[in-house]
């Protein structure tokens, strides 16, 4: 494992990102499952970050930091979307189990192709307003991370900590995308609302 919090090119402290989220709000289901892991990770809490129930997200798709991005881009990119995200139906998915990436504990979301779609959609909404599209289309992997890792060392202790635990996956229902500005100051990603996109 390697320590999360890293502060990527671009980020510092007070810096606000521009970024599109499915968000877990009154997802009473995915609640139970992300405590269910917190409370079995509890153990390593010098090693990972747990996520707490309000910041729980599946990544989306960035648009930019705040000082480089217009706001009136940023709302004609949420018009844009309205638009484009009405054609596609509400959704429901299924969350976990989980897989350990280098720097979080990760939980599988099936199926991928109406989140996916969904991205494309964000994707073609800020291709229509700014003239580059941030972010490579390719390689995405819808998740929900449950924890983060706080230092570099072992994976085998997180392993062992879950090993032989059933945890039932969560069900979800999306309704809607979330445009969100985001920071990283406190070793968390914590946002303020921007705009709430309903799906068709």
């Amino acid at each position: 494992m390697r320590n999360h919090w890293w502060w990527r090119p671009g980020w510092s402290v007070g810096r606000r990102f521009y970024t599109w989220h499915l968000t877990f709000e009154g997802q009473g289901d995915v609640h139970r499952l992300a405590a269910e892991y917190r409370a079995a990770l509890a153990p390593l809490g010098d090693v990972l970050t747990p996520i707490p129930d309000e910041w729980l997200h599946l990544t989306m798709q960035g648009i930019g930091f705040v000082r480089d991005v217009k706001e009136h881009d940023v709302q004609a990119i949420v018009d844009a979307a309205a638009a484009r995200l009405a054609a596609i139906p509400a959704f429901d998915l299924k969350i976990g189990p989980e897989v350990l990436d280098p720097e979080a504990v990760l939980l599988h979301v099936q199926p991928d192709a109406p989140v996916r779609a969904v991205r494309d959609s964000i994707r073609a909404s800020i291709g229509d307003v700014l003239n580059e599209v941030p972010e490579k289309a390719e390689g995405f992997t819808p998740h929900v991370s449950v924890a983060y890792s706080s230092s570099d060392g072992p994976s085998e202790p997180i392993a062992q900590a879950l090993a032989g635990r059933e945890l039932s996956p969560a069900q979800a229902r999306i309704s809607s995308a979330e445009l969100i500005v985001i920071h990283r100051d406190n070793q968390m990603y914590e946002w303020e609302p921007f705009a709430t996109v309903p799906l068709g």
